[in-house]
C-alpha cells in the first residue's frame, strides 16, 4: 500500500511502547471555530479557513496546531453515551490532568467480532504491531508514530473524553478513502455557469446523504486490508454513488469501464491525515486520503447514471459553496478542490493572513 507507507518513522521513547514523540499537529477541520497557530488570522470555520489553506495539505501537520471538536461532540454516534468533558485548554496530552476520567466505550457491533475490526486488547492471542504493517493490516499512521501507553494506542491529537474503539474497527488509525469527483456547472447548451458576485466558474460533486447520521458527505469509505488505495477509492465510488453491488453482471462491465475511465486521468491528493471526526476516540481514529478526479468536460460522468447503493440514502450532484454543511471534515476538502480548480467557493474573499 504505497500511499499510506509514506510515514516517517523516529525512535521510541524511553518507557513507552513502540511510541514516538508527542505530536501537537491539530489541525482545524472542523465547523467549529477554533484558534490558528503560526499564523495572525480569526477564527476558522467551514466558511472561513482561508488563513491556512494554503499550506500544502500533505503537509500541514508540521508545527501547524488545531483542536478537536467533532471528536468531543456528544451523545457518541449511534449511542446514548456521553463522553466526559474535555475543555479546549486541556485537549493535548502535554497537558497533565490528573483528573481526567473518560468514559470507556466500544460499540456491541464492533464487539460482536466482524472481520473489519480487531479483537479486545487484552483477547488472548492479539499481539497487534502497532506503528507498522501488521500483516495485511496498515497499523501506521499518516502523520508518523502515535504513543502506545499501557498496550493501547493513543489518539496523536489529544483528549476525547472516551476511551476504547466506539464504533471503529481498529485500535489506532482506522484508514478511509474519500474520492472527491467534480465537474463544472453548465446550461442547456453546455456553457459554465459562473457565480454572478464573483464571477468564477461553480464546480459541482457527487455528495451522498449518509444513511448512519443524515449529513450529506463525500462518497468515501475504509480502506480493505491489504487494498491499494486507488482500488478503494474507485470501489467506494461505485458502492455508494453508482450502487454497483446490485448491478447485473453484464451492467458491472459496463460500469467497470467507465468507472476506469474516470479514475485513470488527471487527479490530484487534496488532504492525506488525521481527521475530526465523532466517531474518534483516545484509541482510535479516522484517517483518510482524499483524491480530486476532475471530469473536465462532463463527458465521462454522463454516462454514469447516479444511485444510491451501500451506505448512502440519497447520491446527487451538488453546487459548491461556502454554505455546504458536510460530515466530518469534509467542507474543508471540498473547499482545497474549489481552489486548485480556480472554482467559487465564497462571496467574500476573507481576511488577509500574515506569515
Amino acid at each position: 500500500m504505497p500511499l499510506l507507507g509514506g510515514a516517517p518513522r523516529a525512535a521510541a521513547l524511553p518507557g513507552v511502547s513502540r511510541a514516538a514523540a508527542v505530536f501537537s499537529f491539530t489541525v482545524v477541520l472542523s465547523a467549529q471555530p477554533a484558534r490558528c497557530a503560526l499564523q495572525r488570522c480569526p477564527s476558522l470555520s467551514n466558511s472561513s479557513a482561508n488563513c491556512w489553506s494554503h499550506l500544502h495539505p500533505v503537509n500541514m501537520f508540521n508545527n501547524v496546531k488545531f483542536y478537536h471538536s467533532k471528536a468531543l461532540t456528544s451523545p457518541y454516534p449511534g449511542s446514548h453515551v456521553e463522553r466526559s468533558q474535555v475543555p479546549e485548554g486541556k485537549v493535548d496530552w502535554l497537558i497533565v490532568w490528573k483528573d481526567y476520567n473518560p468514559v470507556e466505550y466500544t460499540a456491541k457491533s464492533v464487539l460482536a467480532g466482524p472481520s473489519w475490526a480487531d479483537p479486545q486488547i487484552n483477547d488472548k492471542g492479539f499481539s497487534p504491531k502497532f506503528n507498522e504493517r501488521d500483516g495485511e493490516v496498515e497499523r501506521r499512521s499518516l502523520n508518523g508514530l502515535y504513543v502506545v501507553e499501557n498496550g493501547r494506542p493513543r489518539n496523536p491529537v489529544g483528549r476525547t473524553g472516551l476511551t476504547g474503539r466506539g464504533l471503529l474497527g481498529r485500535w489506532g488509525p482506522n484508514h478511509a478513502a474519500d474520492p472527491i469527483i467534480t465537474r463544472w456547472k453548465r446550461d442547456g447548451s453546455g456553457n459554465k455557469i459562473a457565480h454572478p458576485v464573483t464571477g468564477k466558474d461553480i464546480l459541482q460533486f457527487v455528495a451522498i446523504k449518509r444513511r448512519d447520521c443524515g449529513e450529506w458527505a463525500i462518497p468515501g469509505g475504509m480502506v480493505d486490508p491489504g487494498e491499494k488505495i486507488s482500488a478503494t477509492l474507485k470501489r467506494e465510488f461505485g458502492e455508494e454513488a453508482l450502487n454497483s453491488l446490485q448491478k447485473s453482471p453484464e451492467d458491472k462491465v459496463e460500469l467497470e469501464k467507465h468507472l476506469h475511465k474516470l479514475f485513470s486521468q488527471e487527479h490530484f491528493e487534496v488532504y492525506r491525515g488525521y481527521v475530526d471526526d465523532p466517531r474518534n476516540t483516545d484509541n482510535a481514529w479516522m484517517e483518510t486520503e482524499a483524491v480530486n478526479y476532475h471530469d473536465e468536460t462532463g463527458e465521462t460522468m454522463d454516462n454514469l447514471p447516479l444511485e444510491a447503493g451501500d451506505d448512502a440514502g440519497v447520491v446527487k450532484w451538488v453546487d459548491i459553496s461556502e454554505k455546504l454543511k458536510l460530515y466530518a471534515s469534509h467542507s474543508y476538502f471540498i473547499k482545497l478542490v474549489t481552489e486548485k480548480r480556480g472554482a467559487h467557493w465564497s462571496e467574500d474573499p476573507g481576511p488577509e493572513c500574515h506569515e
